[in-house]
């Protein structure tokens, strides 16, 4: 079972890309990405990269991020 963390802060964000931990995006109710890992983030946006082209950008202010980690 995954270990599941909010992330918060930009320590937070910063810990789950240098680990490149699997993050979980939701906006509103839904999720809207799972399972890739962050290769970027400032002060309003997210970057994740599930291949090499496909790159999705996120606003911190519009979603939720959660790192997902393997117990």
């Amino acid at each position: 079972m995954a270990h599941i963390r909010r992330l918060l802060t930009d320590a937070d964000f910063q810990e789950a890309m240098d680990l490149r931990l699997a993050v979980r995006v939701f906006q509103g109710d839904h999720m809207i990405e799972s399972g890739s890992p962050m290769i970027r983030f400032d002060e309003t946006t997210v970057v994740l990269q599930t291949s090499v082209s496909d790159i999705s950008y996120h606003s911190r202010g519009e979603c939720e991020f959660f790192e997902l980690r393997k117990k």
